[in-house]
């Protein structure tokens, strides 16, 4: 089944990784592809050193994509494409049961990522899907069977704080 964590709350790549722990917790494989996010985060941290989960490599840093030159741009596609492709490759070699696509729907958005190339992952995928982000295309809200709506009432970045580690990231 696909999963779409949305919204412009906070919680949805937490949410995707609390399914992740539940999953691995039953012995059972899962795979993380993150987008726009570097490697600094405190869940690649925790969630590296736990059984039956596979976490794609990123960047140590990920610039935004509005400050990117069309160079930079252009890398940042190719670097997605190359990951789409290895996402691919392990779902048909390995026996994954669910697949975590955090911060996609930003990066179809951005046009970083085709959302040809994911609908065809979640078309022919055998496995769980959970797909997090802000504003979904149209064509995943058709496809997903859980919608989780994450809306935000109150945020401290509202009152200029800035995200603190192991907060919000």
């Amino acid at each position: 089944m696909i999963h779409l964590y949305i919204g412009d709350g906070k919680g949805k790549t937490t949410a995707a990784m609390g399914l992740c722990l539940r999953m691995a917790g039953c012995d059972r494989p899962v795979l993380i592809a993150q987008f726009m996010k570097g490697s600094g985060s405190g869940e690649r941290t925790a969630l590296a050193h736990v059984p039956h989960v596979t976490l794609l490599e990123v960047p140590e840093q990920v610039p935004f994509s509005f400050a990117l030159t069309q160079e930079e741009f252009s890398q940042e596609q190719c670097r997605y494409r190359h990951m789409l492709s290895e996402i691919s490759e392990n779902l048909t070699q390995n026996e994954t049961a669910l697949l975590i696509l955090d911060e996609v729907c930003d990066a179809i958005n951005a046009g970083l990522v085709s959302l040809a190339d994911v609908l065809h992952i979640l078309q022919t995928a055998p496995c769980e899907i959970v797909l997090t982000g802000r504003n979904p295309a149209p064509e995943l809200l058709q496809l997903a069977n859980y919608i989780t709506n994450f809306q935000k009432e109150r945020h401290p970045f509202d009152q200029g704080i800035p995200a603190r580690l192991g907060v919000e990231f």
